[in-house]
């Protein structure tokens, strides 16, 4: 499997644990919501799907909808396809969201995994955050080195194109920081709080800490918003 399938499949879980949709809706929450798919060739999506189900960790259902059922009878096609997470497909989802190595520290992967923080535990999201940063501050090194050894050669639009990327790098550490900061807060006034509201608090796997409030101003590198294309209702129906 490809890192970029693997990142799609793992994205895909992801919204479909969310609830059960078709391929259309599927296309659409990948482009707007996650937008690290913008650019994605939309006829990768139905084999990856294909494969979801093969595994058993996705399964296909007919569309419920009576007016569905009729539109589709009137226009000569088959109802569109719904998928659905299967309790495999959730415990494979769940056991990815557990992974904290090196991949998910890269720009697609980490945009992915990101999304999905809010399904994901406190701890697993600190090594992540720290495990990106370090990524991060290993690149930021690298592109002062190499801009040190070659400013003398470089025009000024290539110059200042080398800065642009270096700052670039340098808000989205920024960011980090301030993200593993409200983490740690997070933790802290967990630890520090009543034995019976700790409990309590600890039933939610994905409780996240109080995030910066201008976290919106910078984006995770490799990730954007994105605009969902026209409908192709071809793409959604049985063969």
């Amino acid at each position: 499997m490809s890192r970029r399938s693997g990142i799609l499949e793992f994205a895909v879980l992801g919204l479909l644990r969310e609830a059960p949709m078709h391929g259309y809706e599927l296309r659409k929450r990948l482009n707007t919501s996650l937008g690290v798919f913008r650019a994605f060739s939309y006829g990768t999506l139905y084999p990856c799907l294909k494969t979801l189900v093969a595994n058993g960790w996705l399964i296909e259902e007919p569309g419920s909808a009576p007016e569905d059922a009729l539109a589709a009878s009137l226009a000569g096609r088959r109802a569109k396809i719904v998928y659905r997470l299967t309790a495999e497909g959730k415990e494979h989802f769940e056991e990815l969201l557990s992974h904290t190595g090196p991949d998910t520290w890269e720009d697609e992967h980490f945009a992915a995994r990101f999304a999905f923080f809010g399904q994901t535990e406190r701890e697993v999201r600190m090594r992540v955050l720290e495990g990106r940063r370090s990524r991060l501050e290993e690149r930021l090194e690298k592109m002062r080195a190499s801009l040190a050894r070659t400013r003398e050669r470089l025009d000024d639009y290539t110059l200042e194109l080398q800065r642009h990327g270096m700052e670039s790098v340098e808000r989205e550490v920024r960011w980090l920081n301030e993200l593993i900061e409200s983490e740690r807060a997070g933790r802290d006034q967990r630890r520090s709080s009543a034995p019976g509201e700790a409990a309590q608090q600890d039933t939610t796997s994905g409780e996240t800490g109080d995030l910066p409030r201008h976290r919106g101003e910078v984006a995770p590198e490799g990730s954007s918003s994105g605009h969902p294309t026209a409908p192709d209702p071809s793409d959604d129906t049985t063969k």
